[in-house]
């Protein structure tokens, strides 16, 4: 049977974009798989949600791997790590956690710019070399794994999308297999990034994105499209309108309609 990280590699085609639907516990996972998704992705932001924590760098390395580990134990799919900053600023750090993730049963894991918990960004040579590390580390494990480089400046407004690129450029030198940066200004930026770089493009589904379909992404070139903690952020969103009613108003409207208890059920099987 292939590999897990052969399987989530051979979903990365550039122009044929597969959804990244990333889960925050194992109903959120079991239920995604059911309806569909080919991979599952943790979220930093949603996994803290659900420790009642904020998101930035709240959640050590031993909670989300092992919160990726249920993941990975309750769907058959290819689970890919949102792992934030790789958990220090170390390039050997960032080795490590690639290390430990493959252990865990990830099929990959996305790694960050940002000096948590702060949101500045590193120094792009630091940066560029800490990639360079994790790529390093990926290629000496046992299976195919996929390491996937963020540039967030932009969406921390920290710097430009020249910078960006210039980023996500050295990550591509550096060895990683997919590069990433979060909420560029512009869709016409998406095209820009697909063809600034031969590897594989993630773009985040989040706000203003999310008006676009995935047929429009596909044209620019995207290979993979995350959701983040978006879908996590659109199930908060019911629970405070519904209970905003219930607790203001005595109002219960907001409990429907609702899917039923059967269905739930079903997917979860």
């Amino acid at each position: 049977m292939t590999d897990i990280g052969t399987r989530f590699r051979d979903l990365h085609r550039p122009g044929d974009p597969f959804i990244l639907a990333n889960a925050w516990d194992i109903g959120s996972a079991r239920m995604l798989a059911g309806l569909g998704a080919q991979a599952i992705g943790t979220s930093s932001a949603a996994h803290a949600f659900t420790l009642g924590r904020p998101d930035m760098g709240q959640v050590t390395r031993d909670e989300a791997l092992t919160h990726a580990q249920t993941l990975v134990s309750a769907v058959n799919l290819p689970v890919s790590g949102d792992f934030e900053n790789g958990f220090g600023e170390a390039p050997e750090t960032c080795a490590e956690t690639v290390r430990l993730s493959c252990e865990a049963g990830l099929a990959g894991i996305s790694i960050e710019d940002t000096a948590l918990p702060d949101d500045s960004p590193y120094d792009r040579a630091l940066a560029i070399e800490r990639i360079r590390a994790a790529a390093a580390a990926a290629r000496a494990l046992p299976r195919d794994f996929i390491l996937c480089a963020r540039a967030d400046g932009v969406m921390n407004g920290h710097y430009d999308l020249t910078e960006a690129i210039a980023r996500i450029q050295g990550y591509e030198q550096a060895g990683a297999d997919c590069v990433y940066i979060p909420l560029p200004p512009t869709f016409d930026d998406v095209a820009t990034i697909c063809q600034s770089v031969k590897v594989s493009v993630n773009v985040l589904v989040a706000g203003k994105f999310t008006s676009h379909l995935r047929l429009q992404y596909a044209k620019v070139g995207v290979a993979r499209l995350s959701l983040g903690s978006a879908l996590a952020r659109a199930t908060h969103r019911v629970i405070h309108d519904a209970a905003r009613k219930m607790f203001d108003d005595g109002d219960f409207s907001g409990l429907m309609p609702s899917i039923s208890g059967a269905e739930v059920d079903k997917l979860l099987t």
